[in-house]
């Protein structure tokens, strides 16, 4: 058994250039410019939604630059976020390189940090030594102090549509010998929301699972708990048509066939919400094609022209309450059906 074998997909198939990288264009092309004119920053912010790339680019850079694997240090600060841990860091800084031109600090979760460590930091981020540079990453830009975003060349990582991540996916599926259905592919990258190590779990999870070399939608649905798209369908026809008790009778058949409520939810909503853009903004509609099957996209915009239609924000509302609620109750299935009492009885 090769070396690769037990490596988790995700870490298999990590982007190795910057050609490998997906959806981020924003962020590549930039940074290939500015290698190729030599002009490298001493901080560079890497900011976005997890499972976006920011670590992959990262590494990719330093390699790019010619920065070898023993002068790439990689840091987590939600385990080290202490001043000690950056005064260690700032001490190691003024160490040259072992055999390469830069030395490459990438901190991922950088926003962990203390108070008092972003302050030990930021002498360093605004004075570093020539053969030095910095990678911070971050989810949650919003918790940096903005003396330390002023002092970096700042990139936003946008999460991927689900044309790419079903790209991906059966990219990964077709190198590990599998074959995955086109229904396959599209189910796991809407479960995988916006993220590509998301997208590459779920389908090592179904992979692992499945009897043959061929995986269809439906063992995706029983692997991950995830309803049949027709049953969502259905559900939102019978909203529109403000039939309570055959909507009802749908969200029983979701638990009667133990699937899971969390995602139920999450593919309602999905659906709902791309119904009320096409109606309420129709330049958008080609982008959420990218999002939807053909099928699936017919079935919503035919919703969406219907100005009369129970499908409403006050409906999108009352399930997005319900998502959070999902999980708290002794009857999983209970909040979703109070909502829709309380939509479709009056």
């Amino acid at each position: 058994m090769s070396k690769d074998a037990d490596l988790a997909l995700y870490r298999k198939y990590r982007p190795q250039n910057f050609k490998e990288v997906l959806g981020q264009e924003q962020v590549t092309k930039v940074l290939e410019g500015a290698i190729s004119l030599g002009r490298i920053a001493h901080a560079y912010l890497f900011a976005g939604s997890r499972g976006t790339g920011k670590t992959s680019v990262a590494r990719i850079f330093a390699h790019s630059i010619g920065t070898v694997a023993e002068d790439t240090y990689e840091i987590d600060a939600a385990s080290n976020t202490g001043v000690d841990d950056v005064r260690a860091l700032n001490e190691s800084v003024s160490v040259l390189p072992f055999s390469s031109k830069y030395k490459v600090y990438i901190i991922d979760e950088v926003h962990m940090l203390s108070k008092s460590a972003f302050n030990a930091l930021l002498k360093t981020l605004e004075e570093p030594p020539a053969h030095v540079v910095f990678i911070l990453a971050t989810t949650e830009v919003e918790k940096l102090p903005e003396t330390v975003i002023s002092r970096c060349q700042s990139f936003t990582f946008h999460r991927p549509n689900q044309k790419i991540l079903a790209e991906v996916v059966a990219r990964s599926a077709k190198k590990e010998g599998f074959s995955l259905e086109a229904s396959s592919a599209d189910l796991i990258a809407v479960l995988a929301d916006g993220s590509f190590r998301d997208a590459q779990g779920v389908l090592q999870k179904v992979i692992s699972s499945s009897k043959d070399k061929k995986i269809s939608v439906e063992e995706v649905e029983v692997v991950t708990g995830a309803p049949r798209g027709k049953l969502i369908n259905d559900l939102i026809s019978a909203i529109d048509a403000r039939k309570l008790e055959t909507a009802l009778s749908f969200v029983s058949s979701a638990e009667e066939t133990n699937i899971d409520p969390k995602v139920f939810l999450k593919l309602l909503l999905r659906k709902l919400r791309f119904i009320l853009l096409l109606r309420f903004s129709p330049n958008l509609s080609n982008t959420i094609k990218t999002e939807l099957s053909d099928e699936d996209f017919t079935f919503l915009s035919k919703l969406a022209e219907n100005k009369q239609s129970t499908i409403t924000e006050k409906v999108l509302l009352a399930f997005l309450e319900v998502y959070d609620q999902t999980g708290r109750s002794q009857a999983p299935m209970l909040p979703i059906e109070l909502a829709l009492m309380k939509l479709l009885s009056a």
